[in-house]
C-alpha cells in the first residue's frame, strides 16, 4: 500500500514526482486553494488563469496537468478539482480551511489514482487540522488501491508492473503536516490502519470464487486474528448440524464448498460496552434453484461484502485499540444447485428455533444473517448492526451509490445513518412497514422467506428483526447498490469491491468506545 509521511518542507525544493494542489469552483472561475501558495507564486500569481486556459473549473473529480515551474526539483502539477469554494467563515475539524473532508478525500482518490506508476508525489491540499490529514491520507490510501493478485504472466506472484507498467504510487508526502505533532501523527495512524483492512475487505470482494470458498475466508479471517491478537471461533458443517444453524445450513447445502460460520472476538480491559456487527458472507450466489438469470451471475462473488466488511472492522478495532468490545460474525456459505440444495417449499428451521419456508432460494443471504443474527443476539451486546449486500430492491430504491439503514430503534437508526455520511459512505434512512409483515405469513411455517415484491428491501428488514434479541438496539444496512462498482473508478472509489461500510463500522465502534452513541 502506498506509504504516508508528513513534510513540513516547501513545495519547490522537494524531490517527487509531482507535487498535488487543489483548484475550487468559484463564482469567477478556479481559485487556486490553501496549501498551493508556493505553487501560484512560482507562476507569479497567475496559476488560476493558467488553469482556466487549460480547461480547469475547480468542478469535483476533475484533473488538470500542467508542468512545474522554472527551479521545482518535481517536474509536474497535478491540479485536482475540490468543488465549490468555501465561504471563508466556514471550517472546522472534518476539513481543510473550509473544504468538507469528503471533498478532500476524493481529490486525493483521483490524484493518487492518476499518478499511479509514480515513486513519490507532494499533497499540497488545503490542510489545517488532523481532520484534513485524516481525510487526505484515506484518499491517497483508497484511490491508489490496485486488484493485481490475478494479472502478469504468472512468475512475478501477480505483479502488475510486469503486465501494464504502472504500480500503485509508492509514496505519497502531505504537506503541512507536521512529522512531530502527536495529533497528525495519529490521524495518519488511523487512515493507515483504516485504509489497510478496508482494503483488504476490497481484496476479499475482488476474488474469484474458486478461490473464495467459505473454508478459504474462515481461515484468511483465522490468520488476520492470530496476528492482531483478536480470539476466533470457526463452527464447520458439522459444528453447524450440531447447533442447529439450519438457516446457514440451508444455503449452504447445494455446494461441495461447506459453509462455515465465524466469530471474531475483540475486547478490551476497560471496555464498558459491546457491538456486535453481522456479515452476510455468500462467497458465491447462483441463486440456487431459483437460479438467477443470463447476466445476473457475473458479479455474484460480490456477495459476501457485507462479511468482508464486518471481519475489515474488526481487525480495524483492534488496530486502533479502541475502548470498546467488538464482535464480528461472517456468515459464510455459497449458494448453489444440486441434488442436495434447498428447494423452493422446503422448510429450515433456524438456529433460534423459529421455521421458516423458502419460497425462494434466491432470497438466501435473510436465512444465513437470520441465524447469526440470533447466535450474536445470544451474547446480549448493546447493539448489533448487520451488513449485507441483501436485496436488488434496495438498488432500484437508491441506486447505486447508497445504502439503505433499517432498525428496531429510530435514535439508533438516526446514530447509524450520521456515522456514515460523518465519514463519507452515502447512507439513508428506510422504514420498517409494520403492513409488509403481513405478507411472510405462511400456512407451514412460522414465516415465510418471501413476501410482497414492492418494497421488498424492507421486507427483508422485517424478516431480519425476527432473529434480533428482544431489547437490542439493532440496524440491518442493505449495501446492495454501492459494493460493487461495474462503472469506472470515481474519487477514491475503484472499479469492482469498494469496502463500502467499513468506515461506518468503525466510527461507529470509535463513538461507541467514546461514550457517544448513546
Amino acid at each position: 500500500m502506498t506509504a504516508l509521511t508528513l513534510s513540513t518542507a516547501a513545495a519547490p525544493g522537494l524531490r517527487a514526482d509531482a507535487i498535488v494542489i487543489g483548484v475550487a469552483k468559484g463564482a469567477q472561475g478556479p481559485v487556486v486553494a490553501p496549501g498551493a501558495e508556493a505553487v501560484d507564486k512560482a507562476y507569479d500569481g497567475k496559476l488560476a488563469g493558467v488553469l482556466e486556459t487549460l480547461g480547469a473549473s475547480g468542478a469535483e473529480g476533475e484533473l488538470t496537468k500542467l508542468p512545474a515551474p522554472a527551479g521545482f526539483k518535481a517536474p509536474l502539477v497535478v491540479a485536482v478539482g475540490l468543488g465549490a469554494q468555501p465561504d471563508a467563515k466556514d471550517g472546522g475539524e472534518d476539513g481543510g480551511a473550509g473544504y468538507d473532508a469528503e471533498a478532500l478525500r476524493k481529490a486525493a482518490g483521483v490524484a493518487a489514482r492518476a499518478l499511479a506508476g509514480s515513486k513519490k508525489a507532494a499533497f499540497a491540499l488545503p490542510v489545517d487540522s488532523p481532520g484534513a490529514i485524516g481525510a487526505i491520507g484515506e484518499g491517497v490510501l483508497l484511490g491508489a488501491y490496485s486488484f493485481d493478485a490475478y494479472k502478469g504472466n504468472g512468475q512475478d506472484g501477480g505483479n502488475a508492473k510486469a503486465k501494464n507498467g504502472r504500480a500503485p504510487l509508492a509514496e505519497a508526502a502531505l504537506l503541512g503536516g507536521k512529522p512531530r505533532d502527536a495529533a497528525h501523527k495519529g490521524a495518519i495512524a488511523r487512515a493507515v490502519a483504516v485504509c489497510e483492512e478496508l482494503n483488504r475487505a476490497r481484496d476479499l470482494i475482488n476474488t474469484p470464487p474458486n478461490d473464495l470458498t467459505p473454508a478459504a475466508f474462515a481461515g484468511i479471517a483465522q490468520a488476520a486474528a492470530k496476528e492482531h491478537g483478536i480470539k476466533v471461533q470457526v463452527l464447520d458443517d458439522k459444528a453447524l448440524v450440531k447447533g442447529g444453524y439450519g438457516g446457514i445450513l440451508g444455503v449452504g447445502g447445494g455446494s461441495a464448498a461447506a459453509p462455515r460460520l465465524v466469530k471474531l472476538s475483540y475486547t478490551h480491559p476497560k471496555a464498558e460496552k459491546h457491538l456486535a456487527f453481522v456479515g452476510k458472507g455468500i462467497t458465491y450466489d447462483s441463486g440456487g434453484i431459483s437460479l438467477k438469470p443470463a447476466g445476473h451471475n457475473e458479479t455474484m462473488k460480490c456477495d459476501m461484502s457485507g462479511a468482508a466488511a464486518v471481519f475489515a472492522s474488526v481487525v480495524a478495532a483492534a488496530r486502533l485499540g479502541l475502548q470498546v468490545n467488538v464482535t464480528g460474525w461472517l456468515a459464510l456459505a455459497e449458494n448453489m444447485p444440486s441434488g442436495s440444495a434447498v428447494r423452493p417449499g422446503d422448510v429450515l428451521r433456524m438456529y433460534s428455533g423459529k421455521t421458516v419456508e423458502v419460497l425462494n432460494t434466491d432470497a438466501e443471504g435473510r436465512l444465513v444473517l437470520g441465524d447469526a443474527l440470533w447466535a450474536a443476539s445470544q451474547e446480549n451486546p448493546d447493539a448489533i448492526v448487520d451488513v449485507a449486500t441483501l436485496t436488488g430492491a434496495m438498488m432500484l430504491a437508491l441506486g447505486s451509490r447508497t445504502f439503505g439503514v433499517m432498525a428496531n430503534d429510530d435514535a439508533f437508526r438516526s446514530a447509524v445513518h450520521e456515522a456514515a455520511e460523518e465519514v463519507g459512505e452515502p447512507a439513508w434512512p428506510m422504514p420498517l412497514p409494520e403492513h409488509l409483515r403481513k405478507g411472510m405469513e405462511s400456512s407451514v411455517a412460522d414465516i415465510a422467506n418471501m413476501g410482497e415484491r414492492m418494497g421488498g428491501g424492507l421486507v427483508a428488514g422485517l424478516f431480519l428483526r425476527e432473529f434480533v434479541g428482544e431489547g437490542i438496539s439493532w440496524a440491518h444496512l442493505d449495501i446492495a447498490g454501492p459494493a460493487f462498482n461495474e462503472g469506472g473508478p470515481f474519487g477514491y472509489t475503484p472499479k469492482g469491491g469498494t469496502g463500502t461500510a467499513v468506515r461506518t463500522l468503525v466510527r461507529l465502534a470509535e463513538l461507541t468506545a467514546a461514550g457517544d452513541l448513546g
